[in-house]
């Protein structure tokens, strides 16, 4: 007996409708990216929307240049391009209070339900859920008190640092360039902590100061060849890498090749915020089927 064709076309209509529900139902009910806790954005305020492209594509490390102007922490590369609207609260402290409360405290929901999400590689170092990098161009003790006026009023949401002691908060707020370490140091207790350096590790440096080292890639390592890195670089950076968490801080490079053959090698060596421009292509990569990897 031949089908009824008004079955056949019911039974068809059941089996798409059953199939788009078991697409729908595999997607995020938020539509929200997967946050990406190895991630840095690199001069994050020349981006067509600062903060907010690299919180589309999943970013939890984003970096502002400030200049003290009149009063106001002024975001801008050089001093000449600053704008008296791109203030850093405007920019990045407003809008991500606005979230961490709409979030229960987090700037991602999944790092509130999925602790393991932002377990650092540093087994010793506290939780981080996402990295403001404040960069001081200029006058860094200016600036600094500046900062010490201005974080309190956005404690609710900053990671809590004392000489001995570091507590997680959803932001946790480090200060690179000029920055006066003296006074930061001599702080009995702060909303921020310091960028440090490669002599950082040798000096083995309080992780409460210094959490994070960044240093520049050159004149430590060789540039990739061919999308290669050498062996003896290869295994130069992963012994950073192990140095750098057996004391429980975070690593990062800049002045490199924004590259995704350097990604994919940062990402295999350990390397805990991978520093780029290009915010949708690192994303991208990251999110792919196959887990990144790099040369053997």
């Amino acid at each position: 007996m031949n089908p009824n064709p008004h079955s056949l076309r019911t039974i068809w209509r059941v089996v798409a409708v059953a199939a788009f529900a078991l697409a729908f139902a595999s997607l995020p009910l938020s539509g929200a990216p997967v946050p990406l806790t190895r991630t840095h954005a690199h001069n994050d305020y020349e981006h067509t929307r600062p903060l907010f492209d690299a919180l589309d594509q999943g970013f939890c490390s984003v970096e502002a240049d400030v200049y003290l102007v009149n009063g106001e922490l002024l975001v801008a590369h050089n001093r000449g391009d600053v704008k008296p609207e791109r203030t850093l609260q405007a920019l990045y402290l407003n809008p991500l209070r606005e979230r961490v409360r709409t979030n229960a405290g987090h700037v991602y929901p999944e790092l509130g339900s999925n602790k393991a999400l932002r377990r650092p590689l540093a087994v010793t170092a506290p939780d981080v859920e996402f990295t403001l990098l404040i960069d001081i161009k200029t006058d860094g003790a200016d600036v600094y008190r500046r900062l010490q006026s201005l974080l309190p009023e956005y404690k609710e949401m900053l990671t809590h640092f004392t000489p001995d002691s570091t507590t997680p908060g959803a932001i946790t707020v480090i200060l690179s360039g000029d920055r006066p370490r003296p006074m930061v140091a001599a702080e009995k207790e702060r909303w921020c902590a310091l960028d440090g350096l490669l002599t950082d590790l040798d000096a083995n440096t309080s992780v409460h100061l210094v959490p994070l080292v960044s240093e520049s890639w050159r004149p430590t390592f060789h540039w990739f060849t061919n999308g290669v890195l050498a062996k003896p670089d290869r295994a130069l950076l992963r012994s950073t890498v192990e140095r750098t968490h057996a004391q429980g801080r975070r690593l990062r490079f800049w002045g490199i090749q924004d590259q995704p053959y350097v990604w994919r090698e940062l990402h295999a060596a350990g390397v805990d915020m991978i520093n780029t421009d290009k915010l949708a292509a690192l994303a991208g990569m990251l999110n792919a089927p196959a887990a990144p990897s790099a040369h053997p």
